[in-house]
């Protein structure tokens, strides 16, 4: 049965994936929410833009009087929760936007969704869902061995980490205090299509097309599990319309690599699908620079929880993926140079500590 989704951040990376696969892949209807930051890209929403089931507003979580009226005129059946600030670098930089939007508005945002349940009635109370997304550096670091399961404890590390482990923390009490029916989901490094340039994979590929340096922190023994946004996407709308009321699940790919092994298998396809005599071996622009503040080892996710009670695997590798996502950058140069028109033009962030 077709039910309406309001999409906080829905036009962000992840966000718009997730509203990409509902118009795509389901019948529901969804409102995005936005306040179209630097991250935020409505050019990341235009193959779904013109359907029927989608509409866009821009407005801010944190504006309570605003999104109570969104609340009561599109009466949602769930709110997918993915509006936030989430570079570390930046949160180094500039760590109260992160504080605000994270921490604050995720409350109003919690307050106004209580409100709006509260007045729900049978059916449509008992089937209303908050959906609030999150990350597994909340975790913190990990050594050579282990993986974060649904139950490890909070260590955040970063202004970044530590604003979004805030959140959590928000959506599990006003679960056990109101009765909220809440779900929390926690993901590992996601890429694929439509990524901000500022993160690793996207900054590599178009670095590596251009023929600049590919900076690369400490000496890139940093371990990451990386997952493909579209299979991200369909474990969180089917976590929404499934998942288990007052319950976390990971979400991770099983697709640990190094950050060094990940840049060196970009220029491997870069080399392969856009040669460049002019560049040559695209492994030569590599350049180890000082490594991030508080920089973690090791994040990997233990993903047999959603396996188990929802059914969900990835149906990407990281070598599928990743050959995906090269592709689609080399097809799509005019939704990234209107991202880099924007500002920001791949400069190293998060180096005032």
């Amino acid at each position: 049965m077709a039910k309406r989704f309001l999409v906080t951040g829905g036009a962000g990376f992840i966000g718009s994936a997730v509203v990409r696969r509902l118009i795509s892949g389901t019948h529901h209807h969804v409102l995005v929410v936005d306040k179209l930051t630097y991250a935020g890209n409505l050019d990341s929403l235009a193959p779904v833009a013109s359907d029927p089931r989608y509409a866009f507003e821009r407005g801010d979580i944190g504006d309570t009087a605003r999104m109570r009226e969104i609340l009561k005129r599109f009466a949602p059946d769930v709110i997918m929760h993915l509006a936030a600030e989430s570079h570390v670098d930046r949160s180094i930089d500039g760590p109260d936007a992160f504080v605000q939007t994270n921490v604050v508005g995720t409350f109003a945002l919690l307050q106004e969704s209580l409100r709006y349940w509260q007045s729900l009635e049978g059916e449509r109370r008992d089937g209303f869902r908050f959906h609030h997304i999150s990350t597994d550096e909340v975790f913190g670091s990990l050594g050579e061995d282990g993986f974060f399961h649904e139950r490890y404890p909070y260590q955040p590390n970063s202004p970044y980490s530590a604003s979004k482990a805030a959140s959590d923390h928000l959506v599990r009490a006003w679960h056990h205090t109101y009765g909220l029916p809440t779900i929390i989901t926690n993901c590992s490094n996601n890429y694929g299509p439509y990524h901000f340039p500022e993160k690793l994979i996207p900054l590599m590929i178009l670095n590596a097309l251009e023929g600049k340096p590919l900076p690369v922190y400490g000496k890139g023994d940093n371990v990451r599990d990386w997952l493909y946004v579209d299979d991200h996407a369909d474990a969180l709308i089917l976590a929404a319309e499934k998942g288990q009321v007052g319950e976390n699940y990971n979400i991770g790919g099983w697709n640990e690599r190094k950050n060094i092994d990940v840049v060196k298998a970009i220029c491997a396809i870069v080399d392969e699908l856009a040669p460049d005599a002019s560049i040559g071996p695209r492994e030569n622009l590599i350049t180890y620079v000082s490594d991030r503040p508080g920089h973690d080892l090791r994040y990997a996710i233990d993903a047999s929880k959603i396996k188990r009670d929802l059914g969900w695997t990835p149906a990407e590798t990281f070598e599928s993926g990743l050959r995906k996502t090269v592709e689609w950058y080399l097809e799509n140069r005019l939704w990234w140079e209107r991202v880099r028109s924007g500002g920001y033009q791949g400069e190293r962030l998060g180096v005032i500590a």
